[in-house]
C-alpha cells in the first residue's frame, strides 16, 4: 500500500480535474458501447453482412489504440487541453457524419476514422493525466475516469434505442453526435497538467520528475508481458461488446421481457453500470492488496461469468444478470494495467508509455470483433468463441500471479528504484 511522503497544499484542483476528466470520458463512451444497437440498421442500409459491418467497430478500436503512442506524445508535447478538446470534437463529428453514410466505405471513414481517432485522443490523454494528478491513488483515479468511459453509455443506451425505433438511426446519430460532442468539448477546455506542489510525492521517480522513456520501456520483457496480458483480456471483452446484440438474438433472448423491459437494452444498461463500477472498485482494491493479486480475482471472475452466461444463455433474466457480471470482471483492465504500468515506469512519460500499452486493445478488437464473428459463422454457433475467451481469462490470471509479479519485482530491484510498486 502506498504511503504519501509529502502532502499537496490543496486537494481542490486535482479533484476538479478528476471530475472534468470523468465528464469528457462520459461523453465519448457511446461510439464504442452503443455500437451494437446500430449494426442491424447499418446492415440494412449498406446491404453488407455482420462481419463486414463489424469492421467499423474494429477500425474504431484500432485507430483509438494503434495511434495512441503518437497521440500520447502529442499530448505530452502540447498539453492535454488542446488535444483532448480536439478528440471530443472529432468523436461527436464522427456520429454526425455517419448519419449521412450510405456505403461501407463512408461508414468506415466516418464512424471508424473520426470516432476512433477522437476517442483515442480523449482516452489516452485523460488516463495519462489522472495518473499524474493522483500518484497516491493511481488505481482509483485511473479507474474512476475509465468508469466514465464504461458507464457513459448507461445514460444513453435506452434513449438511443428508443430514438432508433421511433425516428430511425440516422436522426439518432445526428442528435446524439451534437449533444455528446458539445459536452465533451466544453469539459476538456478546462483540463491542465499538475504544477509543482499540486500533488503529493510518493516515489523516487515522481520526486525526481524522472521516469523510464518509451524507448527504454519497449526493451523490457515486463512491458511485453503486460502487453500480451492486456491483449488477451481485451479480446474477450471486445468480443462481448461488439457482438452482444448478435449473440443475444442468436440465443433468442434479445426481445424477451425482463421486469417489463426488453432484455437487450436492459442488459446493455446494466452492463454499463457494472463495467463502470468495476474500474474504480478494483483500482482501489489494487491500491490496497497489490495489482497482480487483484488481477487474479478479477480475471477469474470474468472466466466464471462467461461460462455461466453460456450455460444459461436462453434464460432472459439470467442472461441480463450474468452479462453484467461479465463486464464487471472485464472492465477493470482499464484501471489495473495503466496504474501497473505507471507504477513500474514512472510518471514523466506516463501518457506516451500508456499509449504503447493501449495498442493491445486494438489487437484485441481484431480478434474479438470480426474474427469472432467469422469463427461463429464457421462453427455455426457461439460456443467455441465463448470457450476460447474462458481459456484466455484463466491464462491471464495465472500469468499475473506466477509471472508478472516476479518480473516486476526483479525489474524494480535490478533496473530502477521504483518505490511505489503495488505488490503484496
Amino acid at each position: 500500500m502506498q504511503t504519501t511522503t509529502a502532502a499537496a497544499p490543496s486537494p481542490v484542483q486535482r479533484w476538479l480535474q478528476l471530475g472534468l476528466g470523468l465528464v469528457v470520458m462520459l461523453a465519448i463512451s457511446s461510439p464504442q458501447y452503443t455500437w451494437t444497437l446500430f449494426t442491424k440498421p447499418l446492415q440494412a442500409t449498406t446491404g453488407a453482412g455482420l462481419p463486414a459491418v463489424q469492421v467499423t467497430f474494429t477500425l474504431v478500436i484500432i485507430l483509438q489504440t494503434w495511434f495512441s503512442p503518437l497521440q500520447g506524445w502529442l499530448i505530452d508535447r502540447f498539453g492535454p487541453r488542446l488535444l483532448i478538446t480536439l478528440g471530443a470534437a472529432l468523436s461527436g463529428l464522427g456520429w454526425i457524419l455517419t448519419s449521412y453514410a450510405d456505403t461501407l466505405t463512408t461508414l468506415y471513414l466516418t464512424y471508424g476514422v473520426f470516432c476512433g481517432l477522437g476517442t483515442g485522443l480523449v482516452y489516452v490523454g485523460v488516463v495519462g493525466l489522472m495518473v499524474r494528478w493522483f500518484p497516491d491513488r493511481r488505481g482509483f483515479a485511473a479507474g474512476l475516469v475509465a468508469a466514465g468511459y464504461g458507464m457513459g453509455a448507461m445514460l444513453t443506451t435506452f434513449p438511443i434505442d428508443s430514438m432508433i425505433r421511433n425516428s430511425g438511426y440516422r436522426h439518432t446519430l445526428l442528435v446524439f453526435g451534437i449533444i455528446l460532442g458539445v459536452v465533451g468539448t466544453l469539459a476538456a477546455l478546462f483540463l491542465r497538467t499538475p504544477k509543482p506542489g499540486d500533488v503529493p510525492v510518493v516515489s523516487a521517480l515522481d520526486k525526481a520528475g524522472d521516469g523510464v522513456s518509451p524507448r527504454e520501456m519497449l526493451r523490457t520483457p515486463v512491458f511485453w508481458l503486460m502487453f500480451v496480458m492486456m491483449t488477451m483480456m481485451a479480446t474477450g471483452g471486445l468480443m462481448v461488446t461488439s457482438n452482444f446484440a448478435a449473440f443475444a438474438r442468436d440465443f433468442g433472448v434479445a426481445d424477451a421481457l425482463v421486469f417489463g423491459m426488453t432484455a437487450l437494452p436492459l442488459a446493455l444498461t446494466f452492463d454499463r453500470i457494472t463495467n463502470g463500477l468495476t474500474r474504480p472498485l478494483f483500482g482501489w482494491i489494487s491500491d490496497q492488496i497489490g495489482r497482480e493479486n487483484t488481477m487474479v480475482l478479477a480475471f477469474s471472475l470474468e472466466a466464471c461469468a462467461i461460462a455461466l452466461l453460456l450455460v444459461f444463455r436462453q434464460n432472459p433474466a439470467l442472461f441480463v444478470f450474468l452479462s453484467g457480471v461479465v463486464f464487471f470482471g472485464w472492465g477493470e483492465i482499464f484501471s489495473l494495467f495503466p496504474s501497473t504500468l505507471t507504477d513500474t515506469f514512472g510518471t514523466r512519460y506516463a501518457t506516451t508509455n500508456y499509449g504503447f500499452l493501449y495498442i493491445s486493445q486494438g489487437i484485441g478488437a481484431i480478434f474479438g470483433g470480426p474474427l469472432a464473428a467469422l469463427l461463429r459463422d464457421a462453427a455455426g454457433g457461439w460456443v467455441p468463441v465463448f470457450a476460447l475467451v474462458i481459456v484466455l481469462d484463466v491464462a491471464t490470471a495465472l500469468l499475473a500471479l506466477f509471472v508478472l509479479k516476479t518480473m516486476r519485482l526483479n525489474y524494480a530491484k535490478g533496473v530502477t528504484p521504483v518505490a511505489a510498486l503495488q505488490t503484496a
